[in-house]
């Protein structure tokens, strides 16, 4: 299946927030601006990217089936078990005992497993051992070289 997954841990619902500062404006991919180099508020990074702390835990990807839709090997996945998944969603199976990430959707009335890349062949579901381990929430993969999440 080509994209091995390792658990890293839940959320620490007993944590106290970590506020950290959160720039007033948008910052531009072209020119910029220096007119919004002020502070706008403290943004919690957990109760902005967790719904659910109690159903949510943390995977570390391997691999590069999910590449077309900006998860590489090494990413940090943000999982939320306690969604309902659906069609498009990008979700964390265990198929015949083994852990993917994948994108699930139908071909005609049968449940698939897809890859985001063309290397990798549909897995059907008709047949197989599967349990459902949550629904990819978030994506947190580093742009700094030699720097990981």
């Amino acid at each position: 299946m080509s994209i091995h997954l390792t658990v890293l841990g839940r959320v620490d619902t007993t944590a106290p927030p970590l506020k950290l500062p959160l720039a007033a404006g948008e910052v531009r991919a072209g020119f910029p601006s220096p007119a919004d180099d002020y502070l706008e508020a403290e943004l919690d990074l957990v109760a902005h990217l967790i719904q659910h702390p109690s159903a949510t835990y943390y995977l570390r990807s391997k691999g590069s089936s999910m590449t077309g839709v900006g998860i590489y090997d090494g990413d940090l996945l943000i999982v939320d078990r306690s969604l309902k998944p659906k069609p498009g969603h990008i979700i964390i199976m265990s198929v015949d005992g083994e852990l993917t990430c994948k994108r699930y959707d139908m071909m005609g009335n049968r449940h698939y497993l897809f890859a985001a890349n063309p290397e990798f062949r549909p897995i059907p579901l008709e047949g197989r051992e599967c349990q459902m381990w949550g629904v990819v929430t978030h994506n947190i993969h580093s742009l700094a070289p030699g720097f990981t999440v």
